[in-house]
């Protein structure tokens, strides 16, 4: 009998959040030279991290340590919130552009909450 082991490209929270911080990639390459050296760096930086955190946790032996790179995924979310606001009230990104990335932003904590929740639940260590 073959065990179904879950994979990273199955949690929902890594995939949303590893397809948002490439649109914000594509996003932020447009912008002139000190907009992407002020806000840009600093925002792709803060959306890399929603993913990288969520994988460097999945990669994890110990319960305890993967659920402490899913919380620091959520700060780099909210950090992202202030980032996407900041891009919307300097006119670097569009309105729609802006809640675009706000719903994917706005979802992400109860993705990331489930995962917390189901490591809690199904693993043992």
């Amino acid at each position: 009998m073959e065990k179904n082991y879950l994979q990273l490209n199955q949690i929902t929270a890594y995939v949303r959040a590893f397809r948002l911080s490439n649109e914000i990639w594509d996003l932020v390459n447009k912008w002139d030279s000190f907009a992407k050296y002020t806000i840009g760096q600093q925002f792709v930086n803060a959306i890399d991290s929603i993913s990288a955190n969520i994988a460097e946790g999945f990669g994890r032996f110990h319960k305890k340590d993967k659920i402490k790179f899913y919380y620091y995924s959520l700060g780099s979310v909210k950090e992202c919130l202030d980032w996407n606001e900041k891009a919307r009230i300097r006119k670097l990104v569009s309105e729609e552009m802006y809640l675009k990335i706000f719903a994917v932003l706005d979802t992400l904590p109860k993705d990331i909450h489930q995962l917390i929740r189901f490591t809690n639940d199904k693993l043992k260590i």
